[in-house]
């Protein structure tokens, strides 16, 4: 329900920014999504090493941070670019209220395109980092075909603007949400699998000990009959 919603609300939010050109401008705001939750993998490094590299590449000046893991792993080398911080996310499925809050947060900050960074579900088994930008309201207006539709103006192209940057975040938050849930599906698929080998070769070191200990013990009693004797 949520989950379909997010993804067609996003997908249909981001349709028109993916089929007409936009200028991204130098002012550029990241949004980096992740959760509070671990046991996952490294789901939420490799989000950090993505933005690591851009961060190299192009230094980020803004950044507004969804999430406690990759606030670690980004606060040494981006600490001071932190516009705002969110928390206490991913201990319960994320609303549209959440991306709402996170959106207005945004929109609270100057910036010609904002970035959003996260992870793309795939499928049960893969996710990639991606990054999506959406362009601000005063971007949008310089693009002239805009205005080939009927009845746009400046306020309808700040409202849309302000509501499609709020579905994209949802879907974002989403898509985190689902390539968690595979990674920590598979993060313990694979822990199983371990701890059952590990028990496996203690079990057999075990009864190997014991056999050598029966063994001994044999042996000692077969010792001292015949020295009786």
């Amino acid at each position: 329900s949520s989950g379909i919603n997010a993804e067609y609300g996003g997908g249909g939010a981001a349709a028109l920014y993916e089929k007409n050109e936009f200028s991204e401008g130098e002012n550029k705001l990241y949004i980096a999504i992740s959760s509070d939750r671990g046991l996952c993998g490294g789901i939420h490094s490799g989000l950090g090493r993505t933005f690591k590299a851009l961060h190299a590449e192009s230094p980020v000046k803004k950044a507004v941070v969804v999430g406690d893991k990759v606030k670690a792993i980004l606060v040494k080398t981006m600490g001071d670019t932190y516009l705002s911080t969110f928390n206490n996310v991913g201990k319960k499925p994320s609303s549209f209220t959440d991306a709402l809050d996170i959106a207005e947060e945004v929109l609270s900050h100057e910036f010609d395109s904002a970035e959003i960074a996260y992870n793309s579900f795939v499928n049960v088994v893969s996710y990639k980092p991606i990054i999506k930008p959406t362009p601000s309201a005063a971007n949008i207006e310089s693009n002239d075909a805009i205005f080939t539709y009927d009845e746009v103006d400046s306020e309808v192209i700040r409202c849309y603007q302000e509501f499609s940057l709020a579905n994209i975040i949802f879907h974002a938050l989403k898509e985190q949400e689902a390539s968690e849930q595979s990674a920590r599906m598979n993060a313990m698929e694979n822990a199983t699998r371990n701890a059952g080998e590990m028990i496996d070769k203690l079990q057999l070191q075990y009864n190997r000990t014991r056999q050598a200990v029966i063994t001994r013990e044999l042996i000692e009693i077969i010792s001292g009959a015949n020295a009786l004797d």
